[in-house]
């Protein structure tokens, strides 16, 4: 399965309610998100792309942005 640019950014604002997300802002390091949100977050992702996120992979450079988060999605697949 693919995580699209636009089923993100869906889940993002409609779920998760960051209405002012764009591709390049910083979930996590810029307390937009809670850790709450970010589990659930990662469970969206491994839903939709049918991969099982390993606890070492949660970090910054792949989950702090949309655009790092499609990154990894894309290179995990």
């Amino acid at each position: 399965m693919i995580l699209t640019q636009g089923k993100l950014m869906d889940y993002l604002r409609d779920t998760l309610n960051l209405n002012q997300a764009d591709s390049d802002s910083e979930l996590f390091s810029s307390g937009l998100l809670d850790s709450v949100s970010m589990v659930n977050l990662l469970a969206f992702i491994e839903q939709s792309t049918g991969m099982a996120i390993r606890a070492e992979d949660v970090t910054l450079e792949n989950f702090d942005t949309p655009s790092r988060i499609l990154r990894f999605a894309e290179a995990s697949t």
